[in-house]
Formats: structure tokens, C-alpha cells, sequence
């Protein structure tokens, strides 16, 4: 008797209020594998603080959208001179940070100018460098002059590392951050979680949750349990491995979408006999992709053909350039003079995607007749041994950093590629602003490497998802290292 009348007076509740006794929640605790070292995406490499603050705490002059295309953000429109060396930026005006101080172009030029400093902190400073000047034309005006034209450059913008911040608690971002986002920061209990809540004075639309709370759980084997009991409601970034636990519960989402992590068979493009086209085309013919796949990403990882992510509006499919094919293999050994064979060594670092991968490949070219000698590394030994002294054969890593095809065109590169044909594409993109002409250029780009067999093209890293199924709105790719939840919401 007394729960009917519970339930009675509820429903009598929410006629009076005219609203309803099951409202959808607008609360969520978002399960997260590291603690960010602090919280100012301005002052730090690690991917955690993005993961907590991007796009809910900071904002730039542009965003980067779920499928990696640049979006308006701070800036609500912009122009560029004829010479695509000058950016003219329009403010959104009524903007506020959470302190309560007024957002113009004085912050901007602050920001800018902070990050490109010869003192600077910033670990992507390399994003300013082409700025020349920054000026204030009035308060919703902000122009940025380049030292040469810059194709990216608007696209550099919406990088975490580039957000705007207020002089006036820019120094005491890493632990009380301040922005103009739809959420502010309200608590971080040091090695437990950091909580957002819903900021009452956001310039935009406001955001639907009105608490959000990222809990740190290292452990992978605790993401189950965490689920089950409904401590957790999502885990953005999912152990691939667990997935078969939860994959046929109809509570839950299971989504498997991109990221920005390029998984190659890295190769040393100068050391003999990889020098030779034919080696790396060998190389490239007798790997096995889907065996790959299957055995170093619990079969979630997307192949790729060449260096983009398939989610990437400028993804070319290269994937049929150099199918499984042992004889070619084999053939094309042949032609150099290796029909015999050779031995070299693979240096494999500790990501079970290098470790448990490393194995699969070199069984795959013991096939045809390249004998290679594992050998396992800390990321301290890869990072002194392959990345900086070039010191390896082939090796296995992914690559992470969003629209990173340039890197291919540094000539002191680890990889020891050098391609005029390719430096003057990434040269022209560097100078190109149109998206219709960066995108040929880039397609440009991605056929030339897989023509060139410059590394052995494996897979895309899997950003699998797994959230309650009520809950909508969170990115299925990770274009960037984000957990944007500014459209995320329960659903009744």
C-alpha cells in the first residue's frame, strides 16, 4: 500500500509541475585509464588532459569536429588574404570565462603570443611557428599574420594546445583550470577523479549534463565490474580484450570507430638492403593484414594502406596496393639478389599491439625467407635507440598525432625517407588553404608513400567505445585525443 501511494504521489507531482516522474538523468561518471599529470592542455603532451578538459573547459578559435573537419569555435567566422598569408578573425561577443572576466581579442593575442614565446612552455609549439603577429583590430576582431602561408593552419588552431586562455588565470590553469566552455571545473581528488559541472553563463548552446565526472581506473580489468554495478557509464576508450563480456548486453553500446593511430611496420629506409624499392615492396606483399589485425587488436583494427586515417574526410583506400601475396614476395627478393634470404633485427616496444604484432610479422616474412631477430625495448631504449639514433632495422608503433602525413618529408626523420616528388606535395599543402586542392594533395601524398613501400601499412589503432545504451552523443572516432561532451545526453 505504501509504495502505490508512492508512486501515486509522484505521478500526481508531475502533473502539477508539468513534468515528468522518469525525466531523463543529467549525470554521468566517464571511466578514464591515466590521471593527467595536471590540467592546462597549454603546458602539456599528455593525452589525458585533453581527454578531460577539450572542448568542455577550454575553447580555441576553431574546434576539431567528431570526423576531424574544422569547425567555428571562439572565432564564429574568418577570412584570409589573397596571399593566404593574413587570418582575420570574428569574436563571438558576450563571451565569459568561468571567473566571470570578458572574452575579446586581447585574450587571443595573449594566448598566441604566450604559446609562441621564446619561453614557452607549450609541447606543440611547433603549431605557431609560421605566426608572425598577432593584432587586436577592436574587441571582436583579431587579426593573425603569417610569416608564409600555412594550409593547416586553421586546422592547428583547434588543437588543445592551442585553446584561449585569460592572462588573469592562465598561471594557475594546471590546477584550477579556467575557460569559456560549456562546463567549468569544479574538484579533483587527486588519484580518484576530476569533476566538471554545467557553467550557467555559456556563450553557446548549453550543454545537457549538468555533472560530469572522470573517473581514473589504470586497471582494465576492473572496466567490466565498474559497468555492471553502474559506477561507470562509459568508458570512451574500452580494453579491446573485454570486450567479448559485454559485446551481447543489450544495456550497453559497443562502438568500434577510428582514431588518429597509424600502426606500421616501421622501416629503415637507408640501411642496406632496405634502400632497395623491391625489399620494402617484399616486405609490404608478405604481410598478412587481417592475421595481423586479428592477433595485435583483438580483430577491431581498421587496415590501412597508407598514412590516414580511414575516418579522415581525405582518406584514399590504398589497401589493395600490396595484397598477401608470398610468391610476389618472393619475386620481387629475387630481382635484388636476395633469393636466399637475409636476417635483420625488429626492435618492439611495449604496447601489446607492437609485442603480440612484432610476433605475427615475423613469422609472416620467415615465409619468405627474412629471418628476424625480436628484440624487446622499454619506450626509453625505443625513443634513444629507433627514434633518435636511427639505430634499428624495422620496428612497430603507432602513430598518433592527428594529419601527421608531413612527417614523412623531415629529413631527419627515423624513418630515412627522402623523396623530392613527396617534399614538393607537402610543400604545395603547406601553401594551400582550398580544401578541394589539399584534398588532391593529399591524396597525392598517400599514394606516393604506398608506391614508395616507405613503412608496412598495418592498421588503424580501434577506438572501441562501451557506454549505457540511454546515453547518446559521445564520438565514435577520435580524431583528436578528446571526450567532447557537448552534445552528450540521456535519452528518456
Amino acid at each position: 500500500m505504501r509504495l502505490w501511494k508512492t508512486i501515486l504521489a509522484a505521478a500526481v507531482l508531475s502533473l502539477a509541475t508539468g513534468t515528468s516522474a522518469f525525466a531523463a538523468r543529467t549525470d554521468l561518471v566517464i571511466g578514464i585509464p591515466l590521471e593527467p599529470p595536471h590540467l592546462d592542455p597549454t603546458a602539456g603532451a599528455a593525452a589525458a588532459i585533453d581527454e578531460v578538459l577539450y572542448a568542455n573547459v577550454f575553447e580555441g578559435l576553431t574546434r576539431i569536429g567528431p570526423n576531424g573537419e574544422v569547425l567555428p569555435d571562439l572565432a564564429e567566422s574568418w577570412t584570409i588574404s589573397d596571399d593566404g598569408k593574413v587570418y582575420t578573425f570574428k569574436l563571438h561577443t558576450g563571451v565569459k570565462f568561468h571567473d566571470g572576466t570578458d572574452f575579446d581579442a586581447s585574450d587571443v593575442k595573449f594566448s598566441l603570443d604566450r604559446a609562441r614565446a621564446d619561453n614557452s612552455v607549450n609541447a606543440q609549439k611547433g603549431l605557431f611557428a609560421a605566426i608572425d603577429k598577432v593584432d587586436v583590430v577592436d574587441p571582436a576582431t583579431v587579426k593573425v599574420t603569417l610569416k608564409n602561408p600555412q594550409g593547416s593552419f586553421l586546422y592547428n588552431m583547434g588543437w588543445g594546445d592551442a585553446v584561449i586562455v585569460a592572462p588573469e588565470s592562465a598561471d594557475a590553469n594546471k590546477e584550477k583550470p579556467i575557460g569559456t566552455g560549456p562546463f567549468k571545473f569544479q574538484s579533483w581528488a587527486k588519484g580518484s577523479s576530476i569533476t566538471l559541472v554545467k557553467s550557467d553563463n555559456y556563450w553557446g548552446t548549453p550543454a545537457s549534463l549538468d555533472k560530469a565526472e572522470f573517473r581514473i581506473v589504470p586497471d582494465a580489468a576492473a572496466y567490466v565490474p565498474a559497468l555492471l554495478s553502474g559506477d561507470i557509464q562509459a568508458f570512451p576508450f574500452f580494453d579491446a580484450d573485454s570486450v567479448a563480456q559485454v559485446k551481447d548486453d543489450p544495456r550497453f553500446k559497443v562502438v568500434i570507430g577510428a582514431t588518429e593511430g597509424e600502426t606500421l611496420l616501421s622501416i629503415n629506409n637507408k640501411k642496406p638492403p632496405f634502400d632497395k624499392l623491391q625489399v620494402r615492396q617484399a616486405i609490404s606483399y608478405a604481410l598478412d593484414r587481417k592475421a595481423i589485425i586479428d592477433g595485435a587488436s583483438a580483430g577491431l583494427g581498421v587496415p590501412i594502406g597508407s598514412h590516414m586515417s580511414p575516418a579522415n574526410k581525405d582518406y584514399v583506400d590504398l589497401t589493395g596496393r600490396y595484397p598477401h601475396d608470398v610468391a610476389k614476395a618472393k619475386e620481387l627478393l629475387k630481382e635484388t639478389g636476395l633469393e636466399n634470404g637475409f636476417k635483420a633485427t625488429l626492435k618492439l616496444p611495449p604496447p601489446s599491439y607492437a609485442r603480440l604484432g612484432g610476433e605475427i610479422i615475423a613469422s609472416e616474412l620467415r615465409d619468405v625467407g627474412i629471418d628476424l631477430e625480436i628484440i624487446p625495448v622499454e619506450w626509453a631504449q625505443w625513443l634513444d635507440q629507433v627514434f633518435t639514433k636511427k639505430d634499428y632495422d624495422l620496428t612497430i608503433v603507432s602513430h598518433t598525432e592527428p594529419n601527421d602525413i608531413d612527417i614523412y618529408s623531415r629529413k631527419d626523420y627515423y624513418f630515412n625517407y627522402d623523396n623530392p616528388a613527396f617534399d614538393k606535395v607537402i610543400a604545395d599543402l603547406n601553401l594551400t588553404s582550398d580544401e578541394a586542392k589539399r584534398k588532391e594533395l593529399l591524396g597525392g601524398a598517400q599514394k606516393i608513400l604506398a608506391d614508395d613501400a616507405v613503412v608496412g601499412f598495418l592498421f588503424e589503432l580501434p577506438k572501441v567505445g562501451v557506454w549505457d545504451a540511454k546515453l547518446q552523443g559521445l564520438w565514435e572516432n577520435a580524431p583528436i585525443q578528446a571526450n567532447d561532451l557537448t552534445k552528450v545526453k540521456w535519452s528518456d
